[in-house]
């Protein structure tokens, strides 16, 4: 699987992203450069593409196909890529405060450490559906990456309930685009690919 490997703060300076959106919560010492070119309509949705793509931690096929499967589903397309954006297995877990990062959840996952309603689950893009419950393994419950997780606190979305005692979490519901608070205009990305 190809690897993004540019620096985070660089690549939120580039996509004008709060580092916060990423789970990093440090400044860039550098400004942004202005450009005083006017960047035309193809460039903003682009951009807007590129901005949901690294932010979840995303590939082109695998978004690509997201957005395929969205359009297919009932409601607004945006809205609905969105939304299996926000539940992915990676992101659910960033989101419950398991992990700081979702590049970290994204590792967490590949690991091994997590179960699905009791069954291993290793697909960072697996799709969670409400009723899920999403729980670290009895093992990994030992490890110290997991007992300072257990100290820290996070606030999580009204779509998820967090147990941090067990270090488990369920889903409730699909999330609604009010509760998703990604910098996205997800319009822009309906109207790139509908070209």
């Amino acid at each position: 699987m190809a690897v993004n490997r540019d620096p985070i703060l660089k690549r939120c300076r580039s996509l004008q992203i709060d580092p916060s959106h990423m789970g990093i919560y440090k400044e860039s010492k550098r400004k942004p450069r202005q450009s005083f070119r006017k960047m035309s309509d193809y460039g903003i949705q682009l951009r807007e593409k590129q901005r949901a793509k690294f932010i979840y931690g995303v590939q082109e096929k695998q978004f690509r196909n997201t957005f395929e499967k969205a359009a297919k589903k009932k409601g607004i397309t945006g809205e609905n890529l969105l939304i299996m954006l926000e539940e992915r297995l990676d992101n659910v877990v960033y989101r419950m405060g398991m992990a700081m990062t979702r590049r970290e959840a994204r590792q967490l996952v590949v690991h091994s450490h997590f179960t699905v309603n009791g069954k291993k689950v290793n697909i960072p893009s697996y799709q969670v559906k409400p009723g899920d419950v999403i729980k670290v393994k009895a093992k990994s419950q030992k490890s110290p990456k997991f007992a300072e997780i257990k100290e820290m606190q996070v606030g999580v979305p009204g779509w998820l309930s967090v147990d941090r005692d067990k270090l488990e979490g369920q889903v409730l519901a699909d999330p609604t685009r009010d509760q998703i608070d990604t910098p996205i205009e997800e319009r822009l990305i309906v109207e790139l690919y509908s070209k």
